[in-house]
């Protein structure tokens, strides 16, 4: 029983609590016919942030937005209420502070009992909230019919409708594909598959579906789209249709499948190179086993040639001054030998001397002679005297030439020696250049030798650090064709 036939049975106290009850639950505003404010519960005012006394007798526009009141669809509303008519809606108003809320209204015309509209009641409730979400929805159901492809289908799969994105990727207008069963887009043997029948029951309990799937548009023509086809539910939560949102993404998947051709080529290339990396790094290993061999030996070598050139260099050190001491020698011996030259030469003299005297004692002995001769008889003693002499000068003179012979093959034996000597002096002075070169040239030779073992022992260390370098090259290298592998395995879904 309505609140008119309260009041047309007289039951007033009845109405009254209806009347009660509105104003406690909805906001409740009173307008004349020319829509100036008679009156306003508390709700209203809350909601519009007014007090009473701000609003009453002012015009019904005062809380309607700019574009609406300055309409010529404002003056129709208002003429329609004076005519009677009975306006429910959802509307938008402007608060004291300028924010706008929304709300759910109905404008009523009151009659008296004559029948003649007297005034205009409203009651309405605030939906401010629930129109922002209203609208939130809308901006984003309008964002993605913009965007993506959206058809729409019965639980069974029969097409309602699909918008204009949906209809240029699959080239068909619409009139050709409502009422036509989804099957129209798919492979004829996925069609009549249990999977395909599986597919429509899942979505038909309410189990939504995403991801990537081939189509066939209008002709024929293979298309990839990324698509999600999502059940609807009603205020029950029963399921009653099913909405599909997609993207067209065939380009993508033809650069996709191009690109794993591309890969597997790449990665066969890879594969080759890896294999004759690790050919090469197997034998680059082994070769480096060997020289690292073979620089050990020769380091060790390099330390014994530096043992035996340092003994080297100490031997010619002595012998430098061994032969120091024999260039002395030789010029001490030289020095002699000219004294006993002069000596020698002295000697000549003195042989003279000597000569000179056989030859006066013989002078005296033929004188002696001759004076016994003429002495006779008293003279023979004095004449063996004078033969003694004489054979005694004789003596002295062959004494004297075999002297002289001896001292003439002395003095060549001295001349000889000296030249000898001079000869042993220039040879031993050439020698001890020759050792003085030979020595200096050892003990460069022995630094240098040092610094050869040492830089063979510095080869050996980094020789091994290669080798090593090469074996970890050679791991990697296998690594890296497991990794190869594995990638290659993970590039199949580029192309599902």
């Amino acid at each position: 029983m309505g609140l008119f036939d309260l009041f047309k049975r007289g039951d007033a106290h009845a109405a009254a609590r209806t009347l009660d009850a509105l104003e406690q639950s909805l906001a409740v505003i009173e307008f004349d016919l020319q829509g100036k404010v008679l009156r306003a519960n508390k709700n209203f005012l809350s909601v519009m942030e007014y007090e009473l006394s701000e609003i009453v007798g002012k015009p019904h526009a005062i809380f309607v937005p700019e574009d609406i009141r300055k309409s010529p669809d404002y003056e129709t509303f208002w003429s329609d209420l004076r005519a009677g008519s009975f306006k429910s809606a959802a509307f938008p108003r402007i608060t004291k502070s300028g924010r706008q809320v929304w709300i759910e209204a109905t404008y009523n015309p009151v009659r008296d009992r004559k029948g003649k509209v007297v005034k205009i009641v409203k009651f309405a409730s605030d939906i401010t909230k629930r129109q922002e979400m209203l609208a939130s929805f809308e901006g984003k159901v309008n964002a993605i019919n913009r965007s993506q492809a959206v058809i729409e289908f019965d639980l069974n799969g029969t097409i309602l409708d699909a918008n204009d994105n949906f209809l240029s990727v699959m080239g068909y207008q619409l009139s050709e594909i409502v009422g036509k069963h989804h099957r129209l887009f798919v492979d004829r043997d996925y069609a009549k598959s249990q999977e395909y029948v599986d597919f429509w029951r899942e979505l038909a309990k309410g189990n939504f579906c995403s991801q990537q799937f081939k189509r066939f548009a209008k002709g024929g023509k293979e298309i990839w789209i990324e698509a999600s086809y999502n059940p609807i539910f009603d205020a029950n939560g029963v399921p009653y249709k099913v909405v599909k949102y997609a993207i067209d993404i065939t380009d993508q998947i033809t650069l996709l499948t191009d690109l794993k051709k591309m890969i597997d080529n790449n990665f066969g290339e890879i594969d080759r190179s890896l294999s004759d990396l690790d050919q090469r790094s197997s034998d680059a290993y082994s070769s480096c086993e060997k020289t690292s061999a073979n620089v050990q030996t020769v380091a060790a070598g390099a330390e014994q040639l530096a043992a035996s050139i340092s003994e080297i260099s100490r031997s010619m050190a002595e012998a430098r001054a061994t032969t120091d001491q024999v260039f002395e020698k030789s010029i001490a011996a030289g020095a002699s030998t000219e004294k006993m030259n002069e000596v020698v030469a002295a000697m000549g003299s003195i042989i003279d001397v000597i000569q000179d005297i056989a030859g006066q004692i013989n002078l005296l002995a033929l004188n002696a002679t001759i004076e016994s001769a003429r002495a006779g008889e008293a003279g023979k003693g004095f004449a063996v005297v004078a033969n003694e002499v004489k054979s005694l000068a004789n003596q002295v003179a062959k004494a004297t030439e075999q002297i002289t012979s001896e001292i003439e093959g002395v003095q060549s034996i001295s001349v000889e020696v000296s030249d000898v000597l001079g000869a042993i002096r220039n040879e031993v002075e050439g020698v001890l250049n020759n050792v003085t070169t030979i020595s200096s040239a050892v003990e460069e030779q022995s630094a240098v030798t040092q610094q050869v073992s040492s830089s063979m022992q510095s080869m050996a260390t980094s020789v091994e650090q290669f080798s090593s370098s090469v074996n970890f090259i050679r791991d990697a290298s296998s690594a890296v064709q497991s990794n190869v592998g594995r990638t290659r395995e993970a590039a199949l879904v580029l192309a599902r």
